[in-house]
């Protein structure tokens, strides 16, 4: 069997582990009767079911909305969408056990934009067939959160986000959510792919676990509706792309990468964007498909495979590389761990895409090898 393949049916079966008991129990609308809660805060309760939930379904998303119909894939893949379909629904029915908390607290407009994120990332398999019903659920929840004042920083993009899905989904939207979000992120810039956190910069994944993947999204659904936007689609791919290629210098020839900055328990989450640019066919030119594969692949062996990741039950445990729960920060709690799912996007590409056909060396693998590599430039 070519690599290329092995790698694709690794990647499912992985994904497919993490999903398999948060979508099992809220399709069952038995998640929070079932799901444990490994937390430093007592009020993690609150917020962790939607954590898990939002998390989880922005990284399926594209394979449930484009990945094979055919064969076992296909079949594992139609499970899941109806499976996604229906934890929509426990989450945003209030009638349902699993109904979820969009409007105690400030963390639910976080996980509610990672929800919605999902949806647009799988409009037909995860709005357009969830019927009136579920719509008018899901749209009441969303704009439940709009209680939530978001912090001066990347929540800002939380608030765009959800407010770009209402939009999406025809309903009424705020345009200075989306307008105040935009434009001081373009204040934040930093400078060579690089968004401030805020108007600091911080050494963190955070440009990758949400900023420049929901500016892109963003712009790319509701960027016409402004000229000031439009304008800055371009600049914002670039970006993008130009922080893809330092993501992909990060991963070393043994699949590890930098414990660098807070929220490391979301593990190889951390390459959403590098995900995100693949999936989209945004790759530099100077980055092969396949050497994207490898290397995220060589990351996704080295941390889901450590001992401890997770539970007897199949849950996810709080750690890096294993069980560490001592690397989690107040705010970490099971349902946070979920958005690891992020670097599986690109199984939303079909299996005869180049990201799936070859095998080609990453770039530390060449740099440390003496093997040549190309030359790294700023972005100006």
């Amino acid at each position: 069997m070519p690599q290329a393949t092995e790698d694709r049916i690794y990647w499912i079966d992985t994904l497919s582990r993490i999903a398999q008991p948060v979508l099992h129990h809220l399709a069952n609308r038995s998640l929070k009767q079932t799901m444990p809660i490994e937390k430093k805060m007592d009020d993690r309760h609150l917020f962790t079911h939607l954590e898990a939930l939002g998390r989880l379904l922005t990284g399926m998303a594209p394979w449930l909305e484009a990945g094979s119909r055919d064969g076992e894939e296909g079949r594992l893949r139609e499970h899941y969408a109806n499976w996604a379909r229906q934890a929509v629904d426990a989450g945003t029915d209030p009638a349902s056990a699993d109904f979820m908390n969009f409007s105690e607290g400030y963390q639910p407009i976080v996980d509610a934009a990672f929800l919605s994120h999902a949806i647009l990332r799988a409009p037909h398999e995860l709005w357009d067939k969830l019927g009136p019903r579920v719509q008018r659920n899901v749209i009441e929840a969303l704009k439940a959160t709009r209680t939530r004042k978001p912090h001066f920083n990347n929540w800002l993009l939380f608030a765009a986000m959800i407010e770009t899905v209402l939009y999406r989904a025809g309903a009424d939207w705020d345009r200075m959510r989306v307008d105040y979000a935009l434009r001081q992120h373009e204040l934040w810039y930093k400078g060579d792919g690089v968004y401030g956190d805020g108007p600091d910069f911080h050494a963190d994944y955070y440009n990758s676990f949400v900023i420049q993947p929901m500016l892109v999204d963003i712009l790319d659904t509701i960027g016409h509706e402004d000229p000031a936007w439009s304008a800055m689609k371009e600049k914002a791919v670039q970006r993008a792309q130009r922080h893809a290629v330092q993501q992909e210098r990060l991963i070393s020839p043994e699949g590890t990468f930098p414990a660098v900055g807070r929220s490391l328990a979301y593990r190889f989450g951390a390459f959403q964007l590098l995900s995100q640019m693949a999936l989209q066919h945004r790759l530099d030119a100077s980055l092969e498909p396949a050497q994207v594969r490898c290397a995220l692949t060589a990351v996704i062996r080295r941390m889901i495979e450590a001992p401890g990741t997770f539970d007897e039950n199949g849950w996810l445990t709080i750690g890096f590389c294993g069980h560490q729960p001592e690397i989690g920060e107040t705010y970490i709690s099971t349902g946070s761990l979920y958005l690891c799912s992020a670097v599986f996007l690109p199984l939303g590409l079909s299996a005869d895409d180049p990201f799936w056909q070859g095998k080609a060396a990453w770039t530390s693998q060449k740099a440390w090898s003496g093997d040549s590599f190309p030359i790294d430039k700023a972005l100006y």
